[in-house]
């Protein structure tokens, strides 16, 4: 395989490559999903912060929300990165 081919997967582990997103995805897989206010709550982080790190996981197709009335519901989709979640969760 050749490393020109490689883009997407660096991308994504360019994305990967944060702590609070990467607790962010360990929270979702433990919960199934949750909510903003649930993450920043846990995190200790502004509502700000955890939105943009929401919108980077959002954007790279890592997680998908789902509007319940006024709330929106995040869970994982990309099943690359929930393996990779998994193995990280293993190793602690």
């Amino acid at each position: 395989m050749e490393w020109k081919n490689l883009e997407h997967e660096a991308e994504l582990f360019k994305v990967l490559a944060n702590p609070v997103r990467l607790c962010i995805l360990i929270g979702l897989l433990r919960e199934g999903n949750c909510q903003v206010s649930v993450m920043q709550e846990c995190l200790s982080l502004p509502q700000s912060t955890v939105s943009q790190h929401i919108g980077k996981l959002r954007s790279a197709g890592i997680i998908h929300g789902e509007r319940k009335g006024t709330q929106i519901y995040y869970q994982v989709v990309n099943e690359k990165v929930k393996e990779l979640i998994k193995i990280i969760m293993e190793e602690k």
